[in-house]
């Protein structure tokens, strides 16, 4: 009698050719499939034999999209809390430790992962800085050279997403356009992905004529068709499950050409209601077929990737997979890796990362002295009155308005207090030149109280807003103390913390207490008036210089259409 490691009987397989559940029963050996056995009539002699009971057998789950960081976890309790969803692989695209840490930040996570319950693969991160030294600083480069470098590495797979599109598409001198024409030289085919909201027509063919196949933002339906129609991957994640675009994609049965992502799962979304499961299981709802739900959440990822040996339960691939009481809900009670079991919903529980990362990346918050007249904001002129911009924050995006506001001036400083805005100011903290920005925000933000982060995308310095200099200062000073996080303050006391002391924006600890703090935040936050669907994306993002309109970095105002560093006081 013939020995397998592992025997699955009585399952419902889903076959991946035919998109449909077939009765039989599933051999492993040596980690991957061996035979499905339709018929039920072979014999083995096997280590484990798992009865599915008549539960459905799918292929784990293939997110080719999504950040890591964006959870605040490292890579270890991170995989191991998507395992419980049945998240099997993983393409991180790691720009953000990439911004504070440079080619050792992405290599540094790429061994972070090594014990990792799932496979967890890389996307080379292709926009570090998102713009250039002239609007940011930030504590890591990758440049054309470190591209190349970071190739060579093994779980290396993709380039990560192009983000500042319209300029790779004009003439310019871009390290990325460097590597891309390296790659079509010497790796015709390699997989690059895209990040191009709005572009159409010609723009949109001239993306795709630099071998960028691959788009995962959010687009109107005639977005959506011209670039399925031009033969771009398109990638949907959770913002994208609109009724007119899963209607295009079922009409005409587009499944080969789609696959779901998640892009950003924060930590208490991903603890409390899930991480790819959770948008295929939205996509079902919506009205998205099960099968072609599952298909384009397993099968149609790996070949984007070019993961060939997974993604179908089918003799060869790797046993990755899953049992479902409802393959409409997807919901396992059991998820295996390689034939080996790595989460039983009878006895989940987390564990903290084991990865010991270098000691520097413990001690990345660099601040020269602050003290409190740093909170005074110095006017460069002669009036008694100045019209100042004013970053205005929005309910409903993450996009910014600049709106004019007059202020006071006295002695030579702006008198803000009173006008309806809060001080924001954003602090260089990877110890390379002392820089200082300041601005004001107003609109859907807190109204009292004050917040500092070193969350802050994607450079990742130190941004702190409040309405008392006092309470800044506090919040600065404990940031600095915590090695980095997130926390806000009222009235000289610290209401609420989330310490991440791995480059100021990543957690060792399990999923779950990541999840409570930066939860306690959030209501924090929400408690001082913070009005929008996601304060901690809203806030985080108020930094970035490639998001419209107006945001702050520590070089000051950034007009992100000029693409340039505006004064704070308009002419």
């Amino acid at each position: 009698m013939e020995s397998v490691s592992l025997l699955v009987k009585n399952a419902k397989v889903f076959n991946t050719y035919l998109k449909k559940f077939i009765p039989g029963d599933v051999s492993v050996k040596d980690g991957k499939f061996y035979y499905i056995d339709r018929k039920k009539d072979t014999a083995f002699s096997a280590d484990t034999v798992l009865d599915a009971e008549g539960r459905y057998m799918i292929p784990g789950l293939v997110d080719i999209h999504m950040h890591i960081e964006s959870s605040m976890a490292t890579p270890e309790p991170f995989g191991d809390c998507v395992a419980a969803y049945g998240v099997t692989t993983i393409v991180s695209e790691p720009h953000e430790m990439a911004n504070v840490k440079g080619t050792r930040g992405v290599l540094e996570m790429i061994s972070a992962a090594k014990n990792a319950p799932i496979d967890i693969f890389y996307g080379i991160p292709s926009s570090v800085p998102s713009t250039d030294e002239r609007l940011e600083t930030t504590g890591g480069i990758i440049d054309c050279a470190a591209m190349k470098h970071l190739m060579d590495e093994k779980d290396v797979v993709c380039v990560g997403e192009i983000m500042n599109y319209r300029q790779v598409i004009r003439e310019n001198d871009l390290e990325i356009t460097k590597f891309l024409d390296y790659l079509r030289e010497e790796y015709p085919g390699y997989v690059i992905e895209g990040h191009c909201p709005s572009l159409l027509d010609l723009d949109l063919a001239k993306f795709l004529y630099l071998g960028i196949d691959g788009d995962h933002t959010e687009h109107t339906l005639e977005e959506v068709k011209q670039r399925i129609e031009n033969g771009m991957f398109f990638e949907i994640q959770d913002k994208m499950l609109l009724p007119e675009v899963l209607e295009y994609i079922c009409g005409n049965r587009l499944y080969e050409y789609c696959g779901f992502v998640t892009d950003d799962t924060m930590a208490d979304v991903l603890y409390e209601k899930g991480q790819l499961n959770y948008v295929v299981q939205k996509a079902i709802e919506a009205g998205f077929p099960a099968e072609m739900a599952i298909y384009c959440a397993t099968y149609t990822p790996s070949r984007r990737m070019h993961l060939y040996d997974r993604g179908v339960i089918a003799p060869g691939k790797l046993a990755d997979f899953m049992l479902l009481e409802n393959p409409a809900v997807i919901s396992p009670s059991c998820v295996y890796k390689n034939g080996v079991r790595i989460y039983c919903r009878k006895n989940r529980r987390e564990q903290p990362a084991a990865y010991r990362f270098p000691e520097d990346f413990y001690r990345s918050v660099c601040l020269p002295s602050v003290a409190l007249q740093d909170f005074r904001v110095m006017a460069d002129t002669d009036r008694e009155e100045a019209k100042v911009r004013v970053i205005e924050v929005h309910p409903d995006r993450t996009q910014t308005t600049e709106k004019l506001v007059s202020m006071p001036v006295r002695e030579g400083r702006l008198v803000w207090e009173g006008s309806g805005c809060l001080l924001a100011m954003v602090l260089e903290r990877h110890g390379k030149n002392g820089n200082i920005g300041y601005g004001f925000i107003t609109g859907s933000c807190l109204n009292k109280g004050a917040v500092a982060t070193t969350y802050f995308h994607d450079h990742h310095n130190l941004f702190v807003a409040g309405d008392c200099p006092e309470d800044m200062l506090l919040a600065v000073r404990r940031i600095q103390e915590l090695q980095g996080g997130i926390l806000t303050v009222k009235d000289g006391k610290v209401l609420a913390e989330l310490a991440l002391p791995v480059c100021g924006i990543l957690s060792e600890k399990g999923v779950g207490d990541t999840a409570l703090g930066l939860k306690a935040v959030r209501e924090s936050l929400e408690g001082l008036g913070y009005r929008h669907g996601n304060p901690i994306m809203s806030l985080g993002t108020l930094g970035l210089p490639v998001s419209p309109a107006l945001k702050l970095t520590d070089k000051g105002l950034v007009d992100v259409k000029q693409g340039a560093v505006v004064p704070l006081i308009a002419e």
